[in-house]
């Protein structure tokens, strides 16, 4: 297949593109490098500089049979302090590239979505019938889009699955995270290992763990790849489909942390802080359906192996970069 790849330049985006080149489809990546990196696109993809609103349409016309869309903005602390951007860059975006997909006949799309759209859940493990009631505009934005997919498939016939996931790590093919603003847990720790930040904070104590500290459900991105390939081979004409993706068990902070400790050798000084508002004690995904109807099921599920190839990437990216893709 022919194959547009939204936020292609990004972290998750760029993994699963370069999955979808080793399995021999055609990649276009649309990416406008707003936060994505133009070394981070695989080699044998096209690339497209430029947003969704205007150059949608014209990769569109190239031939494409399905969408994997990551472009977004992901920031909660920015969604509170400036939602307009999230309404528009997500939201709005979106609704222009279900537009193009249809002028253009396009019938395929797998969208990135996220767990932030449950908010603070009832109960856990999080299942996809779980209400959604996001408690920020980053996950109103997403769960928004969810609702046009919804629509898109009951009014014109498109074959939509939506992925939520919850916390992602790791990395693959000499690409992970690099975030201009860093407020991911794992390269944060990351960070501070290798001496670029002096300490990391533990917001929140007291919780009802096992030793006071959030628990949090983490992935690795390889294996979060491989279910958007198996998504996109799943989608079917006229249904919206919305799967939860994770481990099934969860690792607290201090857990990371002292696991980092012993994947890099190093100390990490770290300070309890309070809890930060609106943060649930437990979040961790129900991954049956994915299994069941998707045949997924994580190769990788060891926080251990997750964090040595964050370290790994975190160690090296500088001096070798990812060989990026020739331009339109």
């Amino acid at each position: 297949m022919r194959i547009l790849v939204t936020g292609g330049a990004g972290y998750i985006g760029s993994v699963v593109a370069a999955r979808l080149v080793e399995a021999g489809h055609g990649v276009v990546v649309l990416d406008d490098l707003s936060t994505g990196h133009r070394d981070a696109v695989p080699e044998g993809c096209t690339f497209i500089e430029g947003g969704i609103r205007e150059h949608a349409a014209a990769a569109l016309a190239t031939g494409i049979d399905a969408v994997l869309h990551f472009a977004a903005k992901s920031l909660v602390a920015e969604s509170v302090a400036r939602p307009d951007l999230y309404w528009g860059g997500n939201t709005g975006a979106s609704l222009a590239l279900l537009e193009a997909m249809r002028a253009a006949g396009v019938g395929r799309i797998v969208f990135s979505s996220t767990a932030a759209v449950y908010g603070e859940p009832e109960s856990v493990p999080i299942r996809e019938d779980a209400p959604v009631r996001p408690t920020n505009p980053y996950g109103a934005s997403k769960a928004a889009i969810d609702a046009a997919l919804a629509e898109h498939a009951r009014m014109h016939g498109l074959g939509a699955v939506s992925l939520r996931y919850f916390n992602v790590a790791g990395a693959y093919g000499g690409r992970g995270e690099r975030h201009t603003t860093e407020t991911h847990l794992v390269p944060i720790v990351l960070q501070v290992a290798a001496g670029e930040r002096g300490h990391v904070a533990v917001h929140g104590t007291d919780y009802p763990t096992a030793d006071g500290t959030c628990v949090r459900d983490y992935i690795h991105v390889a294996d979060l790849a491989d279910a958007h390939l198996l998504a996109l081979e799943n989608c079917a004409p006229g249904a919206h489909q919305v799967f939860n993706l994770g481990n099934g068990a969860g690792f607290s902070v201090r857990e990371v942390i002292d696991a980092c400790r012993e994947v890099t050798g190093r100390p990490i000084p770290h300070t309890d802080a309070a809890r930060r508002p609106g943060d649930p004690a437990v979040l961790v995904a129900a991954s049956d359906f994915a299994r069941s109807r998707l045949g997924w099921a994580p190769a990788r599920p060891g926080l251990h192996e997750i964090i040595a190839d964050a370290w790994a990437f975190h160690t090296t990216s500088s001096a070798e970069p990812a060989a990026g893709a020739a331009p339109a």
